[in-house]
């Protein structure tokens, strides 16, 4: 599955959507899906998704935000 497409499902995510909010300073409180999208790109530094496909910098962002938030949800221990 596309990059673009698996970011999609991640800010779909009500899990996410609260890391988001938390991470932004806003604990207890939940994002909307645009909310978390728009936080995604922030935080790679893209303003499209779709970049995720083909961007290897913002793939290698992705790829830490995703593994901080499995941490923060315990699928991972925590990286140190």
């Amino acid at each position: 599955m596309p990059l673009a497409q698996q970011a999609g499902i991640l800010c779909n995510d009500p899990r996410f959507q609260r890391f988001a909010a938390m991470r932004c300073g806003l604990p207890g409180k939940q994002f909307t899906t645009s909310a978390a999208a728009q936080y995604l790109r922030d935080c790679c530094q893209i303003a499209s998704r779709k970049l995720l496909n083909t961007n290897t910098d913002a793939q290698t962002k992705l790829a830490a935000l995703r593994t901080d938030f499995d941490a923060w949800t315990g699928k991972i221990a925590t990286p140190r």
